[in-house]
């Protein structure tokens, strides 16, 4: 039981059962909300990914332009070592005498001199570089901003081993470290960079010193410091070991593990760090193999997220009231004449049939309204019809009452002549009023449509009879009747129409003694009734009009005749004639054709074969009707 109730209540509650102002409604906010939702999503995702790749793409072009201009201070002080390798007083400072110098000492002096003033030219051109040494094989040096702090030997600090191991080829080594040379303005480790490169021999590859360059950290972290990351972001710089070049004051993190970076020179990462989650944006240099780290807090880009978020959802909040005001204006605006509609058919159906719709809408309601109208004046009308008809239908039922009492009483006459003329010895007009009494009583077979094939043959039968009697000698008959086919039922009064047209058609006008044979048997899962006679037959032109006028016997209906019982007599009625001679021929076999075809289908009826002078054979096709009270259907 609990069950059944809660089926009833999903089927209550379902769809379908909804009142169309809430279908409405519905539809209305599935077509509007919905889009906008899903639109608003779809933005959020869009911005957030648009946002990721352009902070990484901008920032990515920052870091470029940093390693750009840090680049171009590194490849001065390349350039410097070169210009200052070519230098002819510095290549014989490089270069001492095997054999004491006759030279006197002031002019040694003098040429030291030289390269001091040489040197101070490349540090006014270039504030950038905070002092250069050039140092000997033989340790010694001469430089014009810095010197060293004690009298060991230079060629043992770890840059000129460092230089010595690069061949030529310029190295920055980083912050200084425990060296043994200061400057004049005593920077500090962390405030300087420092660049080597070893001046060979070009024929024997020997160093013949080493040129040291201390770049001022200042420049870098001018080039770097005016970038900034959205709110609190910075640029910092490492070298390939993972020394720390260059960061900012209080940044995030102190220190950045070269497992960190990816070894394809460029990427993105993000990491956790004292809570505070960060976004690494890196690039190498290939020229001075730094990386430069953009370095900012995932929390900024978000606060621009949440800007770009606030205004997707004040949007869609827009458009979620403006549509559900729209859904309920226009469900209530279609919704209303609909159910004003309905209740004229709710009176309508009650039964007040005076009831009309008003109104002047142009729309499909309106239309609805103005069919509603024209339906109940044709209810109206078809009420008086179905009355009349009522009428016409008892006046019709008394006078068949009244007609099928004259037929009663007139075989029930011949049966009384028949056994009067038996008495009186008069047995040719006895079986011929007991022939027509019982074609009188197979014809009206109590008001049956489908009879036996029996009694069908009887009436036949009973036909001939008469007909021999009055042709005498002129006409012969046989009836054959396959005892497979002796049960079946058969439309009533389908072969005297042929065999009298076979008659007064065939045989009256053929000289000599005619015959007619009528043959019944089952074939093809149908009943064939063949009617053949060896009358005057017909022309080709007379075969091919009757032909047409069988095809056509059926399709001739006037529609006066709806509404009648197929096999009906008054079938009769709708089928045409044929005119031959100037006489009216066919009328019975077309009657025949039609009450076939209506009461079974196309594809039963008649088929007629003739020659002229030989004969005409006429074939009925029936259905297999294997019980008697059918009315309605075929046993197929």
């Amino acid at each position: 039981m609990r069950n059944k109730f809660t089926s009833a209540g999903v089927r209550h509650l379902s769809f379908n059962n909804l009142p169309i102002r809430y279908k409405l409604i519905i539809h209305f906010l599935l077509i509007s909300i919905l889009p906008s939702i899903g639109l608003g999503f779809l933005i959020h995702w869009t911005v957030d990914r648009v946002l990721d790749r352009q902070v990484t793409n901008n920032t990515l072009q920052l870091i470029g332009k940093v390693n750009e201009s840090l680049e171009t201070y590194v490849e001065n002080l390349q350039n410097m070592t070169f210009l200052i390798a070519f230098n002819p007083d510095v290549q014989r400072f490089l270069e001492p005498d095997s054999e004491p110098s006759p030279v006197p000492e002031p002019v040694q002096e003098e040429d030291h001199y030289d390269i001091r003033k040489f040197l101070q030219g490349f540090t006014t051109l270039h504030s950038e570089v905070a002092g250069i040494m050039i140092v000997n094989s033989g340790g010694e040096y001469i430089s014009n901003e810095m010197y060293a702090r004690t009298a060991s030997d230079l060629t043992r600090e770890s840059w000129y081993q460092e230089a010595v191991r690069n061949k030529g080829i310029f190295k920055i080594v980083g912050h200084p470290n425990e060296r043994n040379v200061t400057n004049h303005v005593n920077y500090k480790n962390s405030e300087v960079v420092s660049a080597v490169r070893a001046i060979l021999d070009p024929d024997t590859q020997r160093v013949k010193g080493v040129v040291l360059i201390d770049l001022k950290l200042r420049v870098i972290a001018e080039t770097a410091q005016d970038v900034r990351l959205g709110k609190t972001g910075y640029l910092t710089v490492i070298d390939s070991s993972g020394e720390l070049i260059y960061a900012p004051p209080d940044p995030y993190i102190e220190h950045i593990p070269l497992e960190w970076l990816n070894k394809d020179g460029s990427g993105t990462y993000s990491h956790q760090a004292d809570g505070r989650k960060l976004q690494f944006i890196y690039r190498v240099s290939p020229f001075t193999n730094w990386t430069t780290v953009g370095v900012f807090a995932t929390e900024d880009s978000i606060l621009e997220i949440r800007e770009i978020r606030f205004y997707v959802v004040s949007f869609v909040f827009v458009v979620c009231l403006l549509g559900m005001t729209a859904s309920f204006y226009l469900a209530h605006s279609i919704s209303r004449p609909i159910g004003q509609l309905m209740s004229f058919m709710q009176k309508a159906q009650s039964g007040d049939l005076t009831i009309r719709y008003w109104g002047d809408r142009s729309d499909e309601v309106g239309l609805l309204g103005r069919r509603f109208n024209e339906m109940l004046l044709q209810i109206n009308r078809l009420l008086s019809l179905t009355e009349r008809q009522e009428r016409q239908k008892r006046e019709a039922e008394l006078s068949s009452l009244q007609a099928h009492i004259k037929p009663h009483f007139l075989y029930n006459t011949l049966d009384t002549i028949h056994w009067m003329a038996r008495r009186k010895g008069a047995l040719d007009i006895a079986e011929m009023a007991e022939s027509l009494s019982k074609l009188f009583r197979i014809g009206l077979s109590k008001g049956n449509v489908i009879i036996p094939l029996s009694d069908e043959m009887e009436h036949i039968r009973s036909y001939l009879q008469i007909q021999h009697v009055r042709y005498q000698n002129k006409l012969d008959y046989a009836l054959k009747v396959d005892p497979a086919v002796q049960e079946l039922s058969v439309l009533k009064l389908i072969l005297q129409p042929i065999v009298e047209n076979a008659i007064y058609h065939g045989i009256k006008e053929r000289r000599g003694p005619g015959w007619i044979e009528v043959e019944a048997k089952e074939l093809s899962r149908n009943l064939i009734v063949t009617i053949r006679d060896n009358g005057k037959g017909m022309t080709d032109e007379q075969l091919s009009e009757l032909r047409l006028a069988l095809e056509q016997a059926a399709s001739s209906e006037d529609d006066s005749g709806a509404g009648k019982t197929p096999g009906s007599d008054q079938a009769s009625q709708t089928v045409g004639t044929i005119r031959a001679d100037g006489e009216t021929k066919g009328y019975g076999i077309l009657n025949v054709q039609a009450r076939l075809r209506l009461t079974f289908g196309d594809k039963y009826g008649l088929s007629i074969d003739s020659v002229l002078g030989e004969g005409t054979v006429v074939t009925v096709t029936h259905p297999l009707i294997r019980d008697n009270n059918f009315q309605n259907g075929v046993d197929r």
